[in-house]
């Protein structure tokens, strides 16, 4: 069986940018709830992006260093459906969030030089060791700030057994995602800024071009294992 690689557009703050992303072939949207970031939303615009996406397309919110109690208010007005945690929280307080919140949930590890696989392979097992809520890593560059640096990573660094189940971020665009894919094959993929106009404003044909091209790279893929 071919594998699809799954899309999740992050950072929308606009009904229409998420009919775009839906339209289009989005398998997920992202919110972000963090309030230093150009691409914040709040609660009550969250709800009514929430309002407009379809069964089966999965509703994320990204937290960073959120508290328990706030993310618990978060959800309780903005019904997302997976929390990803992009902040320094650790092992323990992602686990508990979640379960407080009865949410699954994926981890952002911002790979840093040095990093080896074995690494990123006992970050894993120590998160799906922890929770049957965690739902897998989401595997990004690391820059200063969090989320939406537009930096790719060295995805060499990826062992083979765990890249079926990241969710490959950080510096993805139209321009890239086909090598991206190809060279790792991951579960999914995450892009923010490669949509973009300019921080926080998202462009329709861009967004539509970079699911083209995960679709394009999937061909590819498939041709690539006959």
């Amino acid at each position: 069986m071919n594998h699809r690689t799954r899309i999740k557009i992050c950072g929308l703050s606009r009904t229409q940018d998420v009919q775009v992303a839906v339209d289009a072939g989005a398998d997920a949207i992202g919110l972000v709830f963090y309030s230093r970031s150009p691409r914040h939303v709040t609660p009550d615009t969250a709800r009514k992006l929430i309002a407009a996406v379809p069964p089966y397309v999965t509703s994320v919110g990204l937290f960073v260093n959120a508290s328990e109690s706030e993310v618990a208010d978060i959800v309780a007005a903005a019904p997302i459906s997976l929390i990803q945690f992009h902040g320094d929280e650790t092992l323990e307080q992602c686990c508990s969030i979640a379960a407080r919140v009865n949410r699954p949930f994926t981890r952002a590890l911002r790979v840093q030089p040095g990093m080896t696989e074995e690494d990123l392979l006992k970050y894993e097992h120590d998160y799906r060791a922890a929770s049957s809520l965690f739902a897998g890593l989401l595997l990004d560059a690391f820059v200063d700030g969090y989320g939406g640096g537009g930096k790719v990573f060295d995805w060499s660094l990826i062992p083979k057994e765990l890249a079926p189940r990241v969710v490959l971020s950080g510096g993805l665009s139209a321009q890239n995602a086909a090598d991206a894919i190809v060279r790792v094959r991951p579960y999914a993929v995450d892009v923010s800024s490669g949509v973009e106009l300019s921080k926080g404003m998202k462009d329709p044909a861009r967004i539509r071009a970079f699911i083209e091209a995960v679709r394009l790279a999937d061909t590819i893929a498939a041709s690539l294992n006959e």
